[in-house]
């Protein structure tokens, strides 16, 4: 996208779809101001240094998060080799009452289909059902992956002939993590869609935290876009008016922040419920895994553990970083109950493990049950005061679909719908 434009256009939040919507416009020639509440840019996805301000220690991202390569909007805007990715394994191990069990990605690992080929996590019937349905994910066009009538990912995976067994064994533990809800009443043409990337992307992490990502985004805009530390306390007939009383004129503003926040700026505003995830961060004095893959909890509270050192070296110094989370709240509080299962996982003590930090993310994800509208307009029809005055605009994943590809993927329509009205 280029040209010219007179338009002065300010967005409010600097997440993924905000610096999205942000290149796009500034590349088209408009004038355009981030304004951001927090001390950097990066909205869900930030990454804290521990202890602060000091080389070495840990680095914790704000919530388990994994970099999927596989996203077209990720593989458009990003310099994928400056992040220095590093991959998890391509699958996982399932812990069960009878032991672990390990499920990976026959196309790239042949070599690990131990548990596949003996039957230990699925027969023959189920075999045939799963190739089924992960080749016509990974092969056919996004388009016709998702077309036809949508339903929960339950009824979907019935649909596929997937059976009761393996849907409990394997679907559900590991959709928790992905969905953050253990019903999986999320749609199924969504789960057809992350089905897809895992099977054609890899898994990984920045050296650098997931912070990485929306930095570099942020790094590629003209110099003096963002204003970190600026809140906005409301829209005006004007523009903006800022928390500490500044109004701000503008053409446009474009809300690009999460779904409770945008409902608050732009009142009326219909936003979905949303999923909240608990992730405590140990300092073990032995790795507990000795490779990076992800260890799913088939029986207890805990969603999925890793050993983040193991799959990025940069994420700690000294002491492997071993990183859990949990659905709903409660921060510090579930520590202990999350130690004493994490024993029974890794089958080791974990007396001895420092407990880091702990963060509850309220609305980590935005609720997305069936029927689904992939992606949603981002022009708002009036202005919520009566004011008139400048064109508004919404995006975010709670506008598209929860992941770094509906976040971007909704910053980008945002762009092209200002620009498209002139």
């Amino acid at each position: 996208m280029s040209g010219t434009s007179t338009l002065s256009v300010i967005i409010v939040g600097a997440g993924l779809a905000g610096l999205a919507c942000a290149a796009d416009l500034a590349a088209a020639g408009a004038s355009v101001t981030v304004l951001e509440c927090a001390d950097g840019v990066g909205g869900r996805m930030r990454t804290d240094r521990v202890p602060p301000g000091r080389p070495g220690g840990f680095l914790l991202d704000r919530g388990f998060q994994v970099f999927n390569t596989s996203y077209p909007q990720v593989q458009r805007r990003l310099d994928l080799r400056a992040l220095q990715l590093s991959p998890f394994t391509p699958g996982m191990l399932l812990h069960t009452g009878a032991g672990r069990l390990r499920f990976a990605d026959p196309t790239r690992r042949p070599g690990d289909q131990g548990d596949l080929v003996r039957g230990h996590l699925a027969g023959p019937a189920a075999l045939a059902a799963l190739a089924a349905l992960s080749g016509r994910d990974m092969l056919l066009p996004a388009r016709l992956v998702t077309r036809g009538p949508d339903q929960s990912t339950l009824a979907t995976l019935a649909s596929a002939r997937i059976p009761g067994d393996l849907v409990e064994l394997l679907f559900r533990p590991f959709l928790a993590g992905v969905f953050l809800e253990d019903q999986l009443e999320t749609s199924g043409r969504f789960f057809h869609l992350v089905w897809r990337s895992m099977l054609r992307g890899t898994l990984c992490l920045p050296r650098r935290g997931i912070q990485a990502a929306p930095e570099q985004l942020a790094a590629a805009l003209p110099p003096g876009t963002v204003e970190l530390e600026t809140p906005v306390s409301a829209l005006t007939g004007e523009g903006v008016l800022l928390a500490d009383g500044r109004g701000i004129r503008a053409d446009a503003v474009v809300v690009a922040t999460g779904a409770a926040a945008a409902a608050a700026l732009l009142p009326g505003l219909p936003v979905p419920a949303t999923r909240t995830v608990t992730t405590v961060y140990h300092a073990a004095p032995a790795s507990p895994l000795a490779e990076p893959t992800l260890l799913v909890d088939t029986e207890g509270e805990i969603l999925n553990s890793c050993v983040l050192s193991e799959v990025s070296p940069g994420y700690a110094t000294g002491r492997p970083l071993i990183s859990t989370s949990v659905l709903g709240g409660g921060g510090a509080d579930r520590e202990p109950a999350v130690r004493a299962r994490l024993a029974d996982l890794y089958e080791t003590s974990t007396a001895d493990w420092e407990h880091l930090a702990s963060y509850t993310i309220d609305g980590a994800l935005p609720a997305m049950p069936a029927p689904l509208r992939l992606s949603q307009p981002c022009r708002v029809t009036g202005d919520g005061t009566g004011l008139g005055g400048p064109r508004r605009y919404v995006c975010g994943d709670h506008r598209a679909t929860g992941s770094v590809q509906g976040a971007l993927a909704s910053g980008t329509r945002a762009a092209r719908e200002l620009l498209a009205d002139g």
